[in-house]
């Protein structure tokens, strides 16, 4: 079998896919109720039970997941099989409380593998490229969920993980890769390392760049883009539900990602109310898997924020490309902002660079927004160029986000780079 073709499944007819989705929906259903005693806790405190079940949009009688609920059960109480069976156990950060644990049996492996592997040759992949992976090992997803897909798919990995950036590059060099997975905001730190080295990023023998594990806009995608001489496409996915790979954008059209809907089922909600919204409307993203043994996630709050699009490159449907997370949102002086919408400003000019910092402070009952911002590589930060531009910003932010905010401008290098998702917001308003 040929691994870069395109499967059945991916341009089945739309009554194919949804039969095959109510027939997985209903066994993952009984799944999570036989053997998992959160789920039968929640089912039978809900008054639902799989039987309910008798088409599609009978799943919105079902309760939803959230973090807590895997927090609650920490660390394997959720699982649906014993941990004996589980081959493999991944966990979040845990930066804002009990880290969430995932686990995996072999089966969930394999099926992670496949997805992983559909979303390298999505984006463009071909025999014998060479793919070099700069997403975290170990706990994270990332970094082995790129580094199994890219193997099965059949290609030659790299498994450099995050950091040691000056050696990245040397070895971005040296083994002339084709394509690199990283996320967007430390692939701008490999391509100041190139030129900090003098050497063209566009030179480079990349073609393609995977990017996720962080909200990012199509001005970033334009700039890397640019920048870089690649194709930039979007991979999305999180731990709970699987890791990366449960959506891609397919290079033929990079219009949002495609949700591999024979794994993973899609709604959206009115974050508000949790009723679910018609596809083509804003709301919050909430996923049901329909293959994982071993951590089934029923009706799972994603907090991210996009709408449900027709499918294109392929019958399933697409999201459209994550700009921002219902937890990301900074309330200041009750307007809405998101850091994105910070972001977009930022790349109209190219006198600032995309490394930025919102920071959220009190004075007195005010709420204050200070974005520190750098200024690129060959301009001074306190240039009379580099404060116009930082004016200007000021201007933009209150014209077309309707708060005010302060621009700190440093020099390159100024703001700490991350290895993994980059820290958009510093809260350091009084709780």
């Amino acid at each position: 079998m040929n691994a870069f073709a395109l499967e059945p499944i991916e341009t089945a007819s739309v009554d194919e896919l949804r039969a095959l989705q109510f027939k997985r929906l209903k066994a993952t259903l009984f799944h999570a109720y036989e053997n998992s005693p959160v789920y039968r806790a929640k089912f039978d405190a809900a008054g639902v039970h799989p039987t309910d079940l008798h088409t599609l949009a009978d799943l919105a009688k079902f309760p939803f997941t959230t973090k807590k609920d895997l927090r609650d059960s920490y660390p394997f109480g959720m699982f649906a099989v014993p941990r004996e069976r589980c081959a493999r156990i991944h966990a979040s950060s845990g930066t804002t409380g009990k880290p969430t644990v995932v686990g995996y049996t072999k089966n969930d492996i394999d099926t992670w593998s496949h997805v992983m592997a559909r979303s390298i040759r999505a984006s463009g992949a071909k025999p014998g490229d060479m793919v070099h992976v700069s997403y975290g090992y170990g706990l994270f997803t990332g970094g082995l969920g790129a580094h199994y897909g890219a193997e099965k798919l059949g290609l030659t990995v790299v498994p450099f993980g995050g950091g040691q950036t000056e050696r990245q590059v040397q070895l971005i060099h040296d083994f002339r890769p084709d394509i690199i997975m990283v996320t967007p905001s430390y692939m701008l730190a490999i391509a100041d390392e190139f030129e900090r080295q003098g050497l063209d990023p566009r030179e480079s023998s990349l073609r393609i760049g995977i990017f996720g594990a962080e909200p990012w806009t199509n001005d970033m995608r334009l700039a890397i883009e640019q920048r870089m001489g690649i194709r930039a496409v979007d991979i999305y996915g999180l731990s709970e539900v699987m890791g990366p790979g449960v959506a891609n954008e397919c290079i033929e059209t990079q219009d949002g990602p495609t949700i591999w809907e024979d794994h993973f089922y899609p709604e959206i909600i009115d974050p508000e109310t949790g009723e679910p919204v018609a596809d083509g409307e804003f709301g919050e993203l909430v996923f049901t898997s329909l293959t994982k043994e071993a951590l089934p996630i029923i009706r799972y709050r994603t907090r991210d924020l996009t709408r449900l699009l027709p499918g294109t490159a392929r019958t399933m449907r697409r999201m459209e490309k994550i700009t921002g997370r219902s937890d990301d949102m900074m309330i200041v002086r009750g307007v809405n902002v998101f850091p994105t919408q910070i972001e977009e400003l930022i790349l109209q000019t190219d006198v600032l660079a995309p490394h930025y910092l919102c920071i959220l402070t009190r004075e007195g009952p005010l709420d204050e927004l200070t974005v520190v911002v750098e200024t690129h590589m060959d301009i001074h930060h306190e240039s009379r160029e580099a404060q116009a531009a930082a004016r200007d910003l000021a201007q933009k932010i209150k014209a077309y986000i309707g708060t005010s905010a302060r621009i700190e401008l440093r020099p390159t290098g100024g703001i700490e780079r991350s290895v993994g998702k980059a820290r958009r917001v510093l809260d350091q308003r009084p709780r």
